[in-house]
């Protein structure tokens, strides 16, 4: 029997800042369907005060959480993630086993969103994920998208190479979709901050080029990444003719380590700002009037090239994704960075172009679930989709 698409909840999680930015569009579509419950269930570094307690953004944007699940465990060594995802495991298996949701949205690739889906698996909760498919060859992260994707029922895939590899990966071409990417959705339909109101909220930009940096541990390198920051440290130390907004880095392993040090070094340098979190809006917007990204985030790939800001690329953190003209990628060594935002800045601003879809993303998706609600009995049964029996036949 398909469900009548009545009182249906959907669960979507998000643990960090950058997660709840990028579903943000997301979250405000789905919620105009007054059939669904929208569940908003926070937790990770959300929930940290030393990552800025950034549930409070949440509260800010008047966006109801469902929710709040603590899951953190103090320390980013290996033994620490994997006490998180035990504390994962354990909260959203009590979640879903009193919640029962119809349905869980949950984005990339996150350890603590591996042990999310495996509790919703256990659950019997159909998932819908986003971002799958991609690569990201210089991190664990490809490890864990990828058995995401296959504990998933609905694939939401950031553009067309992304869902042939999930096909690939052996899911049946009727449940993945191309559908972009929310980051360049916030970007296209977002209303962003003028120059003057960025400088209100951030006065140390004011009349001064700069750069917006995010610099993330590489998981597959954690010997190295303390080496990596310092390499790109003494760049921008170097580079005085900027000023660098830098953001935190995550809770991944190596990011409490990472964070320490930047906090450190800061210290002595009146070029340099440290930040807890900007917020989607207020990050986008330094981002649009910035002269370059620096770093190793996604949003450097997904973002920056949609309001044609350069991006310098450091390391092998993203290597594997779809990346614009506007994208310069270097090793993570001093000169090979200094000369890289050298030629970003003679770059200048270019035409915004991106190849992860037009901005209708969150409206693509909620046309899928509701075809979804009207034809499923609720099975979660999967048929190995292999192409080469498909292209023999």
């Amino acid at each position: 029997m398909a469900f009548d698409g009545q009182n249906k909840k959907i669960c979507i999680v998000t643990a960090t800042r950058a997660e709840y930015g990028i579903l943000s569009p997301l979250i405000k579509q789905l919620r105009t369907f007054q059939e669904w419950e929208i569940q908003l269930v926070v937790t990770g570094t959300h929930l940290a005060e030393e990552f800025g307690n950034t549930y409070q953004e949440i509260e800010q944007d008047g966006v109801p959480i469902f929710a709040k699940i603590p899951i953190l465990e103090k320390g980013d060594d290996g033994y620490a993630v994997s006490c998180t995802m035990a504390n994962a495991l354990r909260g959203f298996g009590a979640y879903f086993k009193k919640e029962k949701p119809n349905l869980l949205l949950i984005l990339g690739d996150r350890t603590e969103m591996l042990a999310v889906a495996a509790a919703a698996m256990n659950a019997q909760v159909p998932i819908g994920h986003l971002h799958g498919g991609e690569l990201t060859q210089g991190a664990v992260d490809d490890c864990v998208r990828h058995a995401i994707t296959k504990m998933s029922y609905l694939h939401f895939a950031s553009a067309e190479e992304y869902r042939r590899r999930i096909i690939q990966m052996g899911e049946e071409p009727s449940r993945v979709f191309d559908v972009g990417a929310l980051g360049v959705e916030n970007i296209l339909n977002e209303k962003l901050l003028t120059r003057r109101e960025l400088n209100l909220d951030l006065p140390e930009l004011e009349g001064k080029d700069y750069a917006v940096v995010t610099f993330h541990p590489v998981t597959l390198e954690a010997s190295s990444g303390e080496g990596q920051l310092r390499e790109l440290m003494q760049a921008m130390v170097r580079e005085k003719g900027l000023f660098y907004l830098i953001t935190k880095a995550n809770a991944d392993a190596g990011g409490r380590s990472a964070n320490l040090f930047l906090e450190q070094e800061i210290k002595k340098y009146p070029h340099m700002k440290l930040v807890d979190s900007l917020g989607m809006k207020r990050y986008l917007s330094a981002v649009q009037y910035a002269r370059l990204v620096l770093g190793n985030s996604s949003s450097g790939i997904i973002e920056a090239p949609a309001l044609g800001t350069p991006t310098v690329n450091i390391g092998d953190r993203q290597k594997g994704r779809l990346m614009g003209e506007s994208i310069i990628c270097c090793p993570p060594r001093q000169e090979a960075i200094v000369d890289s935002i050298r030629k970003a800045l003679d770059m200048g601003k270019m035409k915004g172009t991106s190849p992860y879809g037009d901005g209708s993303t969150s409206r693509q998706i909620a046309d899928i679930i509701q075809r979804y609600f009207a034809a499923t009995d609720g099975s979660l049964k999967k048929k190995f989709y292999d192409i080469l029996e498909t292209e023999n036949k």
